[in-house]
């Protein structure tokens, strides 16, 4: 099957169906949300909140094996987002120490699942996830929590806009400043938990900040950048499923399906990074 057939045919099968519908959906969430991320320049929180959660991803997934990674991932992520919010707002800590920290949390994971018996083999799905696998209560589970993070930033659009572009007028405007960060950090630490499974906690950046970097590059309009964002999520999603699917089944080689949609997605922004470039010269 080449590249071109797969674009189609190949999601009639049950598990890349799941998995299409899995990316969509956490592509129209990370996709809104990961505009405000870059208009905010938020990426070092959610980077710090992607580490943050690992420890609750091995210890979930220890004590209970799949089963237990989604409360494991919420229980660090609740913990994380309250902590980060809260330095971030009195500057207790400098960006320095809060990396030592996470890069911390990080490795305890890492030791979780790696000294655990039986269990060391499932740290590699945990850190690239299970995409073309996941099972239908999973994908159930992974689009219920993207939905709910989607929802929590459109309730507090208006807010988000405001604190975004003008954090003086938001509060003149009566938006508490921590609320409105907390909700924002809360929608960003529940797609990092449902993408996590999916993708993977070390590729679960690329769905989250890449779409919103690159809608920067493409466009200067508010509604512009939300469009954009999310339709580069959309098509990365569906153009890498179809490339790791055609490499396995032509290639005979082994690809994670999260590996393939994150290096599209980077593509895709390579992409517009040239063309951006070329335009500018061109207009010198």
């Amino acid at each position: 099957m080449n590249f071109l057939d797969a674009l189609t045919t190949a999601f009639a099968l049950p598990f890349m169906g799941r998995a299409l519908i899995v990316m969509l959906v956490l592509s129209v969430a990370a996709g809104v949300i990961g505009v405000f991320i870059n208009l905010r320049g938020l990426e070092f929180l959610s980077d710090g909140l992607t580490h943050a959660v690992f420890p609750g991803l091995a210890a979930g997934f220890v004590l209970s094996g799949h089963n237990g990674v989604l409360i494991g991932a919420l229980i660090a992520a609740a913990a994380a987002t309250i902590v980060l919010t809260l330095m971030s707002n009195n500057k207790v800590a400098s960006d320095a120490t809060t990396a030592i920290v996470l890069t911390a949390m990080f490795s305890i994971g890492v030791i979780i699942v790696s000294a655990s018996s039986g269990r060391a083999g499932g740290l590699e799905q945990l850190l690239f996830g299970h995409l073309l696998t996941v099972t239908d209560t999973e994908a159930i589970t992974t689009v219920v929590v993207s939905l709910i993070a989607l929802v929590l930033v459109l309730l507090t659009f208006r807010r988000q806009v405001f604190r975004a572009f003008d954090s003086v007028a938001s509060a003149a405007a009566g938006y508490r400043r921590v609320v409105t960060e907390l909700v924002l950090n809360v929608a960003i630490a529940l797609v990092i938990v449902a993408a996590s499974n999916a993708v993977g906690n070390l590729l679960v950046l690329a769905v989250l900040i890449v779409p919103g970097a690159l809608s920067r590059l493409v466009s200067n309009r508010l509604g512009g950048l939300f469009v954009v964002a999310i339709s580069a999520g959309l098509l990365a999603s569906w153009i890498g499923l179809a490339a790791g699917f055609s490499i396995s089944v032509n290639g005979g080689v082994d690809v994670p399906g999260g590996a393939t949609v994150a290096l599209t997605f980077i593509a895709l922004y390579a992409i517009a990074l040239i063309v951006r470039v070329i335009r500018k010269g061109a207009n010198a």
